[in-house]
């Protein structure tokens, strides 16, 4: 059997703990006016979360030269220096469940807190603040910067999308049905035309919301029930999301046209999940965390490289592009903070596509 614009890469280095532990209150971190580059550093690296069990989860690049993360079992925001340090922050909401994270444009972090039906900011000094979603029970997962100065959010069982202002006003747009299937928004991200995109679990579609709140849906499976995860903005103006079910990741342009590209992994496992989290790299290539240890890599024209988590069955969820130009993300289940060094910037590949198949 061979692999089509396929190579497998393992990498066994040393693994590398360094962490520190601060509280919330009176906690301080030092923001660097300038991010030191290590870009090309040929390793994989894990880091240890200092609270057990603390189910790192979201990710983002921060506006101080560090990655910021959610901790979903251990109801705090973590945050990681480029050297490996780590500091965390509790969220005031006990069992708040915190998923996502990013950066706004008030220079803080807002994250999602899916129990918690809120909508948290963190400064970089630690400082939190929570705002209440008016829908109940609304299960807020993905959140992202808009082009319109505030953060939009997608409200998994709320079926809405919501947007919120950096001053904490709410609005929610509600997101049709699929027939007697309720939408379930996931992921969301700005895309390029100026809109803001996101990903349906279960019912298989992509949407696409204007910052005035005008909704366009766009099938993914004709027959229902596809699976898609994540979604990002791509380095060629598209965006791009994961399917688990299916074991592939798509693309779709901003007028709505789908392509997809095959894994050469193996497919999805009950019980697993296969490709999930997606981002776009330092490198002008998609960035994808493929469970239950796998990290991948896909240029625009469709090539996948793949590299392995130092920890078996870490469960890497969100990626994310980091301040050094490396690619950063969490592990859930090993509970440990990710990164894989990253060759010097290409520019993106927009030759005829290879998909990686299975012969």
């Amino acid at each position: 059997m061979a692999l089509v614009g396929f190579e497998s890469t393992r990498l066994s280095l040393a693994f590398v703990t360094v962490t520190a532990l601060a509280t919330a209150t009176g906690a301080q971190v030092t923001v660097s006016s300038r991010c030191p580059p290590t870009q090309g550093t040929p390793d994989v690296m894990e880091f240890a979360v200092p609270t057990a069990s603390a189910k790192p989860l979201g990710m983002a690049e921060g506006p101080d030269c560090a990655l910021w993360f959610t901790e979903s079992a251990g109801n705090k925001i973590g945050r990681i220096s480029l050297s490996g340090e780590v500091t965390e922050f509790a969220i005031p909401t006990a069992a708040s469940n915190p998923a996502r994270i990013t950066v706004g444009p008030d220079a803080a972090l807002w994250f999602t807190e899916s129990r918690g039906n809120k909508i948290g900011r963190i400064t970089t000094a630690g400082a939190v603040t929570e705002f209440t979603i008016p829908t109940p029970d609304s299960f807020p997962v993905g959140i992202t910067a808009g082009p319109d100065g505030n953060l939009w959010f997608a409200e998994q069982t709320g079926h809405r999308i919501g947007r919120i202002t950096p001053a904490g006003v709410i609005t929610e747009f509600l997101v049709p049905p699929r027939g007697p299937f309720a939408s379930l928004p996931l992921g969301i991200v700005a895309g390029a035309d100026g809109n803001l995109w996101f990903s349906e679990y279960f019912t298989g579609r992509v949407g696409q919301i204007t910052p005035q709140g005008s909704i366009t849906l766009f099938t993914i499976d004709p027959t229902c029930c596809a699976d898609v995860g994540e979604i990002t903005a791509g380095p060629d103006g598209n965006v791009w999301f994961t399917e688990r079910w299916e074991n592939r990741i798509g693309r779709i342009s901003p007028a709505g046209q789908i392509e997809y590209f095959q894994l050469p992994f193996p497919g999805f496992v009950v019980g697993q999940y296969a490709a999930y989290g997606i981002a776009t790299g330092p490198d002008g290539a998609l960035w994808f965390t493929n469970a239950p240890d796998t990290i991948g890599r896909m240029t625009t024209a469709g090539v996948v490289s793949q590299f392995h988590t130092l920890s078996s069955q870490s469960s890497p969820e969100i990626i994310t592009s980091g301040p050094d130009g490396n690619v950063w993300f969490t592990e859930s289940a090993a509970n440990k903070i990710g990164r894989i060094g990253v060759a010097p910037a290409q520019a993106p590949q927009t030759g005829p596509r290879r998909r990686a198949v299975r012969h």
